[in-house]
């Protein structure tokens, strides 16, 4: 099992906008392709990350960090986002290594604080997220890097 950064394995690229769209974009009108070409815009901006959990030639997950990821909360920035081990994988601790591994990726880059938006209770302070409340149906919560070891 190694964490890598997906522009370093462009092969998986297909396969996760394929996952995204599943688990994220039922509603969602864009194809593929169009999925493809978002994440591969994103890949110039310096708060985008997207790290895939990979065994062999084989995809177990992936995590991603973004610059906005909710339009009525522009003044957080940036954001924890696309949690997502495939079901066959799931409780092995899979999400835990992705967790760690995306607050690592952003304590390199200086980054303090980590926002993350969930409908999910109680999971994501299991990881150290500190809530700091509801927007809408959704839960906010931060991980604060400074105090992190």
């Amino acid at each position: 099992m190694e964490i890598v950064n997906l522009k370093n394995r462009l092969e998986f690229i297909k396969e996760v906008a394929m996952l995204e769209r599943e688990e994220w974009g039922s509603n969602s009108s864009k194809t593929i392709e169009e999925k493809v070409n978002k994440i591969k815009s994103n890949f110039q901006n310096p708060y985008f990350e997207k790290l895939l959990l990979i065994d062999g030639s084989t995809l177990i997950g992936f995590i991603s960090m973004f610059e906005y990821d909710m339009e009525e909360r522009k003044d957080l920035s940036p954001w924890y986002a696309t949690m997502y081990v495939k079901k066959e994988y799931r409780g092995k601790g899979y999400s835990k290594l992705l967790n760690d591994a995306i607050l690592q990726c952003a304590k390199e880059k200086g980054i303090e604080k980590l926002y993350l938006k969930t409908t999910l209770k109680n999971y994501y302070e299991k990881f150290g997220a500190i809530p700091m409340g509801m927007q809408g149906e959704e839960q906010l919560l931060y991980f604060d890097l400074k105090e992190a070891t």
